[in-house]
């Protein structure tokens, strides 16, 4: 499925090429981009602001075959397959409509199993779906495949108020466009972002400061990927394992939801 000025990956940063300096260049170009567009929607409702969408994957593609390779110019092509152990149903699982955000994001309260609450202060769908992701992850759907049909995005805090989690689901009409974009994400995640929420004035929230660290972690279902971004809300760069833990079991409660749907037979 990591949206202002939002983040970067905690720890120390790799060698060069430096994808900080990548990531600061793509958040400025992104909010130039979108100044445009806010100018020209002016009060269309939740805006969807940038975050990079870089840490380890949750799910493994597994037997999926896709390989990438980068042209010249635009968008690389990546030819993806299905397994050879797709389920027989699989063509009926996809002639259903895409989830919606009711069916996604069920609740604005929400207990996970350990105990753990959380409030969903902002929630944003669009059909879209270029609106809430970076020009490069858009020009890849366009080329690969039918296109993202529905994004939808939910910001979630903790009890006290700290922590600021945007989980985002993006529904595809073919599962092998769903697979494509996992794939390039989990490759190239500075490059290949999708959007995450700013919290609304009348949530109470700050703004993340810019630059701070953040955790990011993606997974895929049968016809969508789900992301997940989660950072301080007041920028701190400690408590790394609090915030991935609250990134990652928000990622899988929404996960859960989207995988009911689009495969009940599965659960």
């Amino acid at each position: 499925m990591s949206f202002g000025d939002q983040g970067m990956p905690y720890g120390p940063p790799p060698p060069a090429p430096d994808p900080y300096t990548r990531w600061v260049v793509e958040q400025e170009r992104i909010r130039r981009r979108r100044r445009a567009r806010r100018a020209a929607a002016a009060g269309a409702g939740g805006v969807l602001v940038a975050a990079v969408t870089a840490g380890a994957m949750l799910y493994t593609d597994g037997d999926r075959n896709a390989a990438a390779s980068a042209p010249a110019a635009g968008a690389p092509s990546v030819d993806v397959s299905l397994p050879s152990d797709a389920p027989s149903s699989l063509p009926s699982l996809l002639a259903r409509p895409v989830i919606r955000p009711e069916q996604a994001f069920p609740a604005k309260n929400v207990r996970l199993k350990d105990g753990s609450r959380y409030t969903r202060v902002d929630l944003a769908t669009t059909t879209d779906c270029s609106e809430g992701m970076a020009p490069e992850l858009a020009a890849l759907i366009e080329q690969q495949g039918r296109g993202c049909e529905r994004l939808t995005a939910a910001l979630f805090t903790d009890a006290e108020r700290r922590s600021q989690v945007t989980v985002t689901v993006l529904s595809f009409t073919r599962a092998e466009d769903a697979s494509a974009v996992f794939a390039m994400a989990s490759m190239d995640p500075v490059t290949y972002q999708v959007m995450s929420l700013d919290p609304p004035p009348e949530a109470g929230l700050p703004t993340v400061p810019p630059g701070s660290a953040g955790v990011f972690r993606r997974l895929m279902t049968v016809r969508s990927v789900v992301f997940a971004g989660g950072q301080w809300g007041d920028g701190s760069e400690t408590g790394e394992e609090d915030i991935t833990r609250q990134t990652e079991d928000l990622l899988r409660y929404v996960d859960d939801r989207v995988v009911a749907y689009e495969d009940p037979d599965s659960v």
